[in-house]
């Protein structure tokens, strides 16, 4: 190591979580300044085969011979290269095992995430992004799993772990998640749900009355009754068509979905259904429907997402009954055993604290949970930390775009009951973090705030937020990791 620091320089720092030895050779990560690059160490074969600078030889232990030393940039192509020597980079299906999802909408986290799952049972998706997080960042699934990636390698870690493409609505987004090598694909077919309150009787009709020709819906569950735990279950006329009406068409689209992982993906994947994004709440009766046409096509999936009782805002904690959510809780749980097993996934799962004991309680420790905004939050809170001249631009510039932001959530934030950021000092300025508006109007306006640039060209608050948690790396994750470990802590993991 000494050897090694002598060959670098003292400009370098060095992660030794990251030091691997393979086939007579290291491979390592260590920072200069604030970038961070790969230290490939070895014989010729290996070091040519990554893009790079030569600075200089060292004798490795394993070798007892000189190896030429090479800094590399973390690029793809250089990923793609540490990927076939280090097969533990490589992502992989979970099954149908409990897993926690840690979206990652800085790039930057990936360490802090590992160490949360330390000693818990629980599969870890570490690479997890949406196209509608993507589209507000101006990522791509490549650079997302490509950063996930640099920040295993990072902190070492060798045990298995997923990617999950989340939300995808489209074909064309199922394909580019296909190619970049995602794991679990979470199908979003919430564009053909259609609310039956909304639709004229005659188009209802129509609707009801082609679907039911093609897949004969009515002779197969009309009468039907299900006799589930303490709970029977009968398809009448009504019911029927309201779940043929909502679900019909979004599970066509789930199965062309489907049809497709199959044909052109050649790995091993998980799949996720969600449901989650309808206006009610999911009913017994269409988790039933929805389960046995799953079923009765061949559909292998692993999670489905429902949309549960009450509210399950972004940011903020649980809002609804508890009461009537474990009561509603028991029933799914019961019909997710009789037709899965499978697991129930839980959307929109930062921050949920007083609902996950409940959720818990039904699920036999088979359920994922996705989480995502929760860890740029406390990123945010470092800032707010560590440099409260920048967290007071970037909280009054997401004021001015909330309206806007908050088109395409569901959210009941009071602008009123924020603070006055002219009263609250600087080292109060992070327990703003704990006000529940404050944390929604912060969680909406990332996308906004990570890619508005000034009329020089010159974004606004990235780099500055980049570089303040470059500062204080060890800070961040440390605030990241025990924030989740709570999330897992209350779900019994």
């Amino acid at each position: 190591m000494e050897k090694l620091k002598g060959v670098l320089g003292s400009s370098y720092k060095i992660y030794p979580d990251s030091m691997k030895q393979v086939d007579g050779a290291m491979f390592l990560l260590a920072k200069k300044d604030k970038e961070k690059l790969l230290v490939v160490i070895g014989p010729s074969n290996v070091t040519g085969a990554f893009s790079g600078e030569y600075v200089g030889e060292v004798e490795l232990k394993e070798t007892k011979e000189k190896s030429k030393v090479k800094i590399s940039e973390r690029n793809h192509k250089n990923l793609m290269v540490l990927r076939k020597l280090l097969p533990w980079l490589n992502p992989s299906p979970c099954g149908k095992r409990s897993s926690f999802g840690t979206g990652d909408r800085l790039g930057i986290a990936t360490p802090a995430h590992v160490k949360a799952f330390e000693g818990k049972k629980c599969f870890p998706f570490l690479a997890q992004q949406s196209v509608r997080e993507m589209s507000r960042t101006g990522r791509n699934w490549v650079s997302v799993l490509d950063d996930t990636l640099w920040g295993v390698f990072e902190s070492g870690y060798e045990g298995p772990f997923g990617a999950d493409a989340d939300h995808v609505k489209t074909i064309d987004d199922l394909k580019a998640a296909i190619v970049a090598g995602y794991t679990m694909f979470t199908i979003d077919p919430s564009d053909h749900v259609v609310d039956p309150k909304t639709v004229e009787k005659p188009m209802a009709e129509q609707i009801y009355s082609e679907l039911d020709k093609e897949h004969g819906f009515s002779s197969r569950y009309l009468g039907k009754v299900y006799e589930i735990g303490d709970k029977k279950y009968t398809f009448e006329e009504d019911s029927l068509r309201e779940v043929v009406i909502t679900y019909g068409k979004a599970i066509d689209h789930v199965e062309d979905c489907y049809r497709l992982l199959k044909s052109e993906n050649p790995n091993p994947f998980d799949l996720e259904v969600s449901v989650d994004e309808t206006s009610t709440p999911t009913t017994p009766l269409a988790h039933i429907f929805i389960a046995e046409e799953l079923k009765r096509r061949d559909i292998e999936f692993a999670n489905l997402a429902l949309r549960f009782v009450g509210e399950w805002q972004k940011a903020i904690d649980y809002i609804g009954n508890l009461n009537l959510l474990d009561d509603t809780l028991a029933e799914h749980s019961a019909i997710a055993k009789a037709f899965g097993p499978y697991k129930l996934s839980l959307h929109s799962g930062s921050d949920k604290f007083s609902a996950y004991p409940v959720f818990a309680k039904h699920v036999n420790d088979l359920f994922h949970v996705k989480t995502a905004g929760t860890s740029y939050l406390e990123a945010i809170r470092v800032v707010a930390r560590r440099n409260p001249k920048l967290y007071r631009r970037v909280h009054d510039f997401a004021l001015q775009r909330f309206e806007t932001d908050k088109a395409s959530y569901h959210v009941t934030t009071d602008l009123s009951k924020i603070p006055d950021l002219l009263e609250v000092p600087d080292t109060k300025l992070e327990k703003l973090l704990d006000e529940p508006n404050t944390r929604q109007v912060i969680h909406i306006t990332y996308g906004s705030v990570l890619t508005a640039k000034g009329s020089d060209g010159k974004y606004l608050f990235r780099d500055e937020l980049y570089e303040t948690l470059c500062d204080y790396e060890r800070e961040h994750y440390e605030q990241v990791t025990s924030h989740i470990r709570k999330h897992m802590e209350l779900l019994g993991l």
